[in-house]
Parts: C-alpha cells; structure tokens; sequence
C-alpha cells in the first residue's frame, strides 16, 4: 500500500506542477507541502480534502485504501 506521502508526490508529477505552485494555490506554505510530500507530516483532514479536491482524487486514493483515484 502506498503512504499518503508517495501519492500526494505522484498526483504533482503527473499534473506537471511544482510544489511551490501547490503550496500557492492552496493556501499553504512551501515547507508545510514539501514536509507532507517527504512524510514528515501529515495534514488535517480539512487540507487533506482541500489537496484531493486540487486533483480531482479521492481522499482514499490519498490515504492508499483504493487504487481508484475517483
């Protein structure tokens, strides 16, 4: 199963977008998005449905529990 960490990577990849760029149009600092990608934390469920909304995922997609991401 992957970590929240490693998908909220690959949703960015595959969007083609910076993390900077994330942060920005989220409402977040850099270093608050950055720590999320590298697994040093985690956000609340209010930024987590923030971020999966940004990617048109679902928040189980996010957390691992389904590899459908809608």
């Amino acid at each position: 199963m992957d970590r929240f960490c490693d998908r909220l990577r690959k949703c960015r990849q595959d969007a083609g977008l910076a993390q900077e760029d994330i942060a920005r149009d989220l409402g977040i600092r850099y270093s608050t998005y950055g720590r999320y990608e590298r697994g040093g934390s985690e956000p609340d469920i209010s930024v987590a449905a923030k971020i999966a909304d940004y990617f048109d995922v679902s928040l189980d997609y996010l957390a691992g529990r389904s590899d459908r991401a809608r």
